[in-house]
């Protein structure tokens, strides 16, 4: 399987690589009032060594992702869509996927939007945005959409957005969209199912940030609260959370430092499952935080050095009337934490993880990374990170071992065509050895690579 689709990418990249390289704007005669665009990505990925509980034998899989996007300007309104094809191949009853990976045929925008310009304030530019649509918040760790992820967050609702100078506002009041179907069999055969929205599943959020602070530093504060009651045919945790914290950042730069300092904190109330026989509520006292300072060097490749700390509570005591554990929301986990796909293990609930990345740029279209992250449970008795691994003893300890991940991406065509590359190496420590529903296999071995062709 790898091999012919290695076979095929490979054509596929001979063929669209041109001196003038085909797009959709170009085909459609440049109109003035439409904007259309799309991509496909092939990926191969393959996994060894799996750590998720009940799963066995190593794992691989084929995913094709396809989008279409168009934007007709009445300005000051503009109507918006994409269209999301999301789909799998090779996959097992034996697989770790998901709706990460599949989401076929989706309509995940479908928006009106109004632009006021500087009606809100001289100098300043402000919009509205109803219907489906994307959204990113801040540093996204909380609310974004998804790159590497086959699928992607997507949200029906309002969304006001409004600069003036290097001051922010982001306000918004959704609904999260869930994707569909959730069951094995309908996701490997990858059938088709509208994604569906709720009033019983509610999420709004304020950004508001504040730049040209000295040093160049930028500050970022927010809220983002989240309301989940049960459906009819739908049991949740009744999760009624609130997130609020900062951001104080300096963008990296060539030769000169950079920093980031992010903390949230997270209370309210939420079920500890989702069984229509849980009725108790139990207190929410959760946080995170993300600590990185970095240092951009000239020279040969213009590397740069960052030294990072990831912070999520975990549960101090799995059968008390509290919940600790940090709920990371709709935020995507591959800029902080590693490849995702059939892979991911790490995620922002239960670790504590300092790490060290070096980042390299050779040329205009090369650039690639190197990330070490050494791994502890906040707390030993709740399942560490995303691994769904567990002690509820404590008594496997509070290390979980070693992560090592790399990427490296090379644009073929500039803006058009890019391949990319990397994997990423999961080294079992004491606890992911010796939990109680540890599988047994050994260190996790992960590689993929795709190739993208946008248009």
């Amino acid at each position: 399987m790898s091999g012919a689709l290695g076979l095929a990418l490979a054509l596929h990249a001979a063929g669209l690589v041109q001196d003038q390289p085909w797009t959709l704007q170009d085909a459609i005669g440049e109109p003035e009032r439409l904007t259309v665009s799309g991509s496909v990505r092939a990926r191969y990925e393959m996994l060894d060594g799996q750590y998720r509980p009940g799963l066995t034998g190593s794992d691989q899989l084929v995913s094709i992702r396809t989008t279409l996007f168009a934007e007709l300007d009445f300005s000051p309104l503009r109507v918006g869509a994409e269209l999301h094809d999301a789909r799998a191949y090779g996959a097992d009853l034996g697989s770790g996927i998901s709706t990460g990976e599949v989401n076929a045929l989706e309509l995940i925008q479908a928006y009106v939007a109004a632009d006021f310009g500087d009606r809100l304030g001289d100098g300043s530019q402000a919009s509205v945005q109803i219907g489906r649509f994307k959204l990113d918040a801040g540093s996204r760790r909380l609310v974004g959409a998804n790159n590497f992820r086959n699928t992607t967050n997507a949200f029906t609702g309002a969304a006001l957005r409004w600069s003036r100078g290097d001051s922010g506002l982001l306000a918004f009041y959704t609904l999260p969209q869930t994707r569909l179907p959730e069951n094995r069999p309908a996701l490997l055969d990858n059938e088709v199912a509208w994604d569906l929205e709720s009033p019983d599943l509610t999420l709004w959020g304020v950004f508001l940030s504040e730049g040209g602070l000295p040093g160049s530093a930028i500050a970022e504060v927010f809220v983002v609260g989240l309301r989940e009651d049960d459906a009819f045919d739908r049991p949740t945790r009744n999760r009624d959370l609130t997130t609020y914290g900062g951001r104080l950042y300096r963008n990296p730069a060539a030769l000169a430092w950079d920093f980031e300092i992010e903390v949230g904190f997270q209370n309210g109330s939420s079920r500890a499952s989702a069984s229509p026989a849980d009725v108790t509520d139990l207190e929410v006292e959760a946080a995170y935080a993300h600590l990185e300072a970095g240092r951009s060097f000239g020279g040969l490749w213009t590397p740069r050095l960052a030294f990072e700390y990831d912070f999520a509570s975990g549960d101090k005591t799995p059968a008390d009337d509290a919940v600790n554990r940090f709920d990371s929301l709709y935020g995507p986990r591959r800029p902080d934490f590693g490849p995702t796909g059939i892979y991911g293990p790490l995620g922002r609930s239960n670790i504590s993880s300092p790490g060290i990345r070096v980042e390299v740029r050779p040329d205009d279209r090369w650039d690639g990374f190197v990330f070490y992250r050494a791994l502890w449970l906040d707390e030993a008795r709740d399942a560490f990170a995303n691994t769904g691994v567990r002690d509820v003893s404590g008594t496997s300890g509070r290390f979980a071992g070693h992560q090592v991940e790399a990427r490296a991406r090379y644009w073929i065509y500039p803006s058009v065509l890019r391949l990319e590359f990397g994997g990423a190496v999961l080294v079992n420590g004491r606890f992911l050895d010796q939990a109680p529903n540890a599988t047994g296999q050994g260190d996790t071995v992960y590689g993929y690579v795709d190739i993208t062709r946008t248009f």
